[in-house]
């Protein structure tokens, strides 16, 4: 699949067990040129686990992709509004 030049939506949501192989497919998103807007659930966004800190797994995304996470509904609405007008 071509994915140069493309804009690719990334949500992640609360099953925090897949979140290191998740991030492992973010990266060959990412090596397909294709640009990353990361989006996360609230718990996904806020809450440390067995698994990893929040913290962690935002600083390794936003890294990763160059772009800030999209972690609230006022932050996503302008997303929203483009898709849907």
């Amino acid at each position: 699949m071509n994915l140069e030049g493309k804009k690719v939506g990334f949500i992640m949501t609360g099953s925090f067990c897949t979140f290191k192989k998740t991030i492992e497919q973010l990266k060959k998103i990412i090596a397909e040129k294709a640009e990353v807007l990361p989006i996360m659930s609230y718990n996904a966004y806020n809450l440390d686990t067995k698994f990893g800190k929040a913290q962690d797994f935002i600083d390794e995304i936003e890294n990763i992709t160059g772009n800030k996470i999209i972690h609230t509904i006022q932050d996503s609405e302008p997303i929203r509004t483009k898709a849907f007008n």
